[in-house]
């Protein structure tokens, strides 16, 4: 996709050919090798960045007295996420929490910056949901194995019945990598929708129609980061919990 954002410009200007040398280097070749840096990767680079730069300020803010409004924020953010990965983790939720945090704060931030005109959804391009996606799953997989040893760990594949154990381990492998896909597919295909369906309205009824359909997109962008997060929190539970025999 050529790029159309000035940050995009600015960012190919800057670090365009460092990019284009290192994709080389590890034998990838760019389809545009004067602008390797898309319109998707500096909108998500934008995303992370402006998260960081909020939290920054939550620190170096926080106050017992007078909180502010970045503060009060990020408290029920906090709360909330703490509050699920709670109900669903349990004891020792906190370790997790902060991951999912990231990962719900980026996922919705991306899914709302298709209500700017001209921006295309990141979360719309398969590569992104594909990458946190494998992130999360690279996530909770080794945090099983922290918590339960290699050994295990595996046990959980291998099913409470020995004997029909070499039936259900290569079922629950194939289980656990279709997540990566089920994860993917979910929030892009959604994302992609409805990027089009606010596409196809703004090309037909350009003042009218569309701003319901704006409405819809923010209440799918919401929804979709939630539901990621929210699988994520069961993965982490799944993998982290000792079976009671």
């Amino acid at each position: 996709m050529p790029e159309s954002l000035a940050l995009t410009r600015f960012l190919n200007h800057l670090f365009g050919g460092i990019v284009t040398s290192i994709m080389h280097a590890v034998g990838i070749h760019p389809a545009q090798p004067a602008a390797p840096i898309n319109d998707t990767f500096a909108v998500e680079l934008l995303v992370a960045c402006g998260l960081i730069v909020f939290f920054i300020i939550v620190r170096l803010s926080l106050s017992v007295e007078k909180p502010n409004a970045a503060q009060q924020i990020a408290e029920m953010i906090h709360d909330f996420t703490g509050g699920q990965s709670e109900q669903v983790i349990g004891h020792g939720y906190e370790r997790f929490q902060a991951f999912v945090t990231c990962v719900g704060l980026f996922i919705v931030v991306n899914n709302l910056m298709g209500l700017i005109p001209g921006v295309v959804t990141p979360t719309s391009q398969p590569v992104v949901p594909l990458g946190i996606a494998m992130l999360t799953f690279l996530y909770y997989n080794l945090h099983g194995i922290r918590v339960q040893g290699p050994i295990g760990y595996l046990k959980h594949f291998a099913g409470p019945v020995w004997w029909l154990s070499p039936l259900l381990f290569p079922v629950e492998i194939i289980s656990h990598l279709a997540r990566v896909m089920s994860l993917t597919i979910r929030l892009y295909a959604n994302m992609l929708a409805s990027d089009l369906l606010v596409l196809i309205a703004f090309s037909m009824f350009p003042l009218i129609f569309p701003a319901g359909l704006l409405g819809l997109h923010f209440f799918v962008a919401i929804i979709q980061a939630y539901v990621f997060m929210l699988l994520s929190i069961i993965y982490l539970s799944m993998a982290v919990a000792h079976d009671e025999l």
